[in-house]
């Protein structure tokens, strides 16, 4: 079973003719790529999965890492075509269907992608003292406060602590902890590890606090000492 992004699809001759067709075409091209970059990806990621169950407003994934459940507003249908592919389409032509449209067929791509590969997302904790360890059902941190701080940890997520070498400040190695957060649901993913985070977000002036991986922590200058 193969998920399939429906929309538009434009093709234009004579595309790169020069560089200013190029950029004023290209917006309208975006819906081709995003199409055929989203179906290549589905292909790989549906292998080994069931067939699902769907109807017009409801949609249940079943695969090797578990199963998740969607039901689509009346301004989104899904439709099963014989050829096996699973088309998201709009009912009506309005702004609230446009912005439905593309949030369900993103929903949709990562449930199949969930099921079968799975998804991660790290945290790193900067600064001196910050550690974590998963005791049980919890994930206990310590993060600078006269207490630990512990975060109950859903079922369906795999928490892992780690450590890790970067570098820091002034081009020091300096070893940090991390915390790996994975599952096949990408909305609790996210969720969970938002809750971590805003526990102690990464400040600008030191970088120091909880970030994730991927995270840019533009950093900005301190007050200088006017000299008497």
């Amino acid at each position: 079973m193969v998920y399939l992004a429906s929309g538009n699809v434009f093709m234009f001759a004579g595309l790169l003719l020069s560089p200013r067709t190029f950029v004023i075409l290209w917006p309208l091209c975006f819906g081709l790529v995003f199409r055929v970059r989203v179906l290549r990806r589905q292909k790989k990621a549906t292998q080994g999965l069931n067939h699902p169950i769907c109807s017009s407003q409801d949609l249940k994934v079943k695969g090797p890492l578990g199963e998740l459940a969607l039901t689509y507003p009346p301004e989104v249908e899904l439709i099963e075509e014989d050829s096996g592919f699973l088309r998201v389409t709009k009912t009506v032509e309005t702004r609230r269907a446009k912005e439905m449209h593309g949030l369900f067929r993103t929903l949709t791509d990562n449930m199949v992608v969930g099921v079968s590969k799975g998804f991660e997302k790290t945290l790193e904790l900067k600064g001196v003292g910050y550690r974590a360890m998963v005791q049980g059902k919890e994930l206990v941190l310590n993060l600078g406060f006269s207490h630990p701080v512990k975060i109950e940890i859903p079922d369906s997520l795999k928490v892992k602590v780690d450590k890790k070498i970067i570098l820091f400040g002034k081009g020091e190695k300096v070893k940090i902890t991390i915390v790996i957060v994975s599952g096949y649901d990408k909305c609790e993913i996210g969720q969970f590890a938002a809750t971590v985070r805003k526990w102690r977000p990464a400040e600008p002036y030191k970088r120091i606090g909880v970030c994730y991986s991927d995270e840019i922590v533009h950093r900005k200058k301190g007050k200088d000492r006017k000299q008497k």
